[in-house]
């Protein structure tokens, strides 16, 4: 069970059980409303019989009021409205994600006995009053875009569509795969992140239908829109790399790029005394290009503090043809690279592994464009899968023909539905998928939106900005800033190829203050966002 407090007098929940009425008690509640028809989940669905039943004896008035997903209409706003004029407060409403009863009490809130909207085509469900806005997504992008929307509208009505329960600071699970950070200091309650004035709508997107304004959700709910942003992220590809799936976490096979796994690579790394390690990267576009090399950069930087970096022979193999996409800083970096004694594999993809074996194998790529598969063997390998757009975006008429949601690169405006918006690593912009590019983009959407609302010139640009920090030692990072065409764009007026000590603090200690405290919240600090008459 996960309550979402929406104010004083009321609070949505997902499907509750007799066994936590007596929490749900202890927390004020003084009623109960059950939205979730008898029998919708079979049997293994609580009776709301048996819920009302424990909830009396605790001393709390029970009303049930079932809503089918999908088909909230007036009466059924009307009959909830007057529930929450009846009912004792502080009142907890439930269904099985807690989306419909959300969905009720933000109509009943409004004063919206709204009609629902007729189908009038084959696909059209019927929907109550639209929101505002959508956003998919309550990552970085999702959340910080909604917060710096409501600094600007507080009156706006806006919904947020995320299926996860926890919210994950992920630029920090590069420095827990090398030992710098607690991976628990990583992941806090989606609840605890949600912008206030904002209702989170528990659910997966499975489909956007722009021509009818609706996004469909995979419970069979729709929901409807005014103006829409698509900040959903991407998808991690495991399944691309052939036996990859069954093998992480064990045999020596890891990746910092999950939550779970992350510990296991310093793991790892700990218990490295000699042998072969890998690391991989594969065809761009990933989220972070220099994550990969940075796994490989702290644990060699660990092996040579400890002695033994002399007996582990390190193996970088990238499917691409340089180190890192920005010239400027690929000499410092291939003064770390030899500094570890590394070996760098071009156009070398990794497209299957076998664990218990310790084998990987890779398509390595000639100057003629011949392949050949390559077998090699290892201890440990560092794995970055494949990484593309989420399915429901990629068969969408909103993808460009890569499968990203194609947005103008500078106002990230959907060029076909101009209600529409993206930002983060979903969009087609040619930026580095970054943190720090979602925390710019954030300020260029919520300004471009609402002047589009207004029906006046969009006069934000976005320039491509992003930031990687390379880790390329346990306490040094050279911190590279660039947008579109590789432009430098630092924020120090410092060398920016230089390792520093002041950047490693920047990275480990300030920036993930900052991102709990400041980027989520909406604050714009360093942005350097700005009107532009272009």
């Amino acid at each position: 069970m996960q309550i979402v407090q929406h104010d004083a007098r009321f609070a949505s929940a997902d499907q509750i059980t007799p066994a936590d009425l007596a929490a749900i008690a202890d927390a004020g509640f003084r009623s109960i409303i059950c939205n979730r028809p008898d029998g919708e989940g079979g049997p293994s669905q609580p009776a709301s019989d048996d819920i009302r039943a424990a909830a009396e004896q605790l001393g709390l008035t029970f009303a049930y009021l079932p809503v089918t997903p999908g088909k909230i209409g007036a009466d059924d706003v009307a009959r909830f409205a007057q529930r929450l004029a009846d009912l004792p407060s502080p009142v907890l409403a439930y269904c099985r994600t807690g989306n419909r009863a959300t969905n009720l009490w933000q109509f009943a809130q409004a004063s919206a006995v709204a009609a629902p909207v007729a189908a009038s085509s084959p696909g059209t469900a019927d929907e109550a009053q639209p929101w505002d806005v959508v956003v998919i997504g309550g990552g970085l992008a999702g959340i910080s875009v909604t917060s710096s929307l409501l600094r600007r509208r507080r009156d706006l009505r806006i919904a947020i569509v995320e299926p996860s329960d926890t919210h994950d600071y992920q630029p920090a699970w590069t420095l827990v795969g090398g030992g710098a950070f607690d991976v628990k200091k990583t992941r806090r309650p989606m609840a605890s992140v949600m912008p206030q004035g904002a209702t989170w709508i528990r659910a997966d997107a499975a489909r956007v239908e722009p021509a009818q304004n609706l996004v469909r959700l995979t419970n069979g709910e729709t929901v409807a829109y005014k103006q829409l942003i698509v900040a959903p992220g991407l998808r991690l590809a495991w399944e691309r790399i052939a036996g990859l799936q069954e093998t992480l976490g064990k045999n020596g096979v890891t990746s910092n790029y999950r939550y779970d796994l992350a510990p296991y690579t310093w793991e790892l790394v700990q218990k490295m005394q000699s042998g072969t390690a890998l690391f991989t990267q594969p065809a761009m576009p990933i989220k972070c290009a220099g994550a990969p090399q940075k796994a490989m950069y702290l644990a060699c930087d660990h092996w040579m503090k400890r002695g033994v970096l002399p007996k582990v022979k390190v193996e970088f193999d990238l499917a691409g043809a340089v180190l890192f996409g920005v010239p400027t800083f690929v000499p410092p970096l291939m003064e770390y690279v030899k500094r570890y004694n590394a070996q760098l594999e071009f156009s070398s993809n990794l497209v299957a592994i076998d664990g218990p074996a310790r084998k990987a194998t890779f398509e390595v790529k000639d100057a003629d464009g011949n392949v050949t598969r390559i077998d090699k063997r290892f201890d440990m390998i560092h794995v970055v899968p494949p990484q593309v757009a989420p399915d429901f975006i990629r068969e969408s008429d909103l993808a460009d023909a890569a499968g990203w949601c194609e947005v103008d690169h500078a106002t990230l405006q959907h060029p076909r539905w101009p209600n529409v918006f993206s930002l983060g690593d979903v969009c087609s912009a040619p930026n580095a998928k970054t943190g720090a590019a979602a925390r710019k983009q954030a300020v260029i959407v919520a300004e471009n939106l609402l002047a589009a609302r207004a029906h006046v010139e969009m006069r934000y640009r976005y320039d491509g900005y992003g930031s990687c920090p390379l880790t390329v030692e346990k306490g040094k990072v050279v911190l590279a800033e660039f947008g579109y065409g590789g432009k430098l764009l630092p924020t120090f007026p410092l060398d920016p190829t230089r390792p520093r000590r002041l950047m490693w603090f920047l990275k480990a200690s300030v920036l993930p203050r900052f991102y709990w405290s400041g980027m989520l919240k909406g604050r714009e600090w360093f942005t350097g966002a700005s009107a532009s008459d272009a």
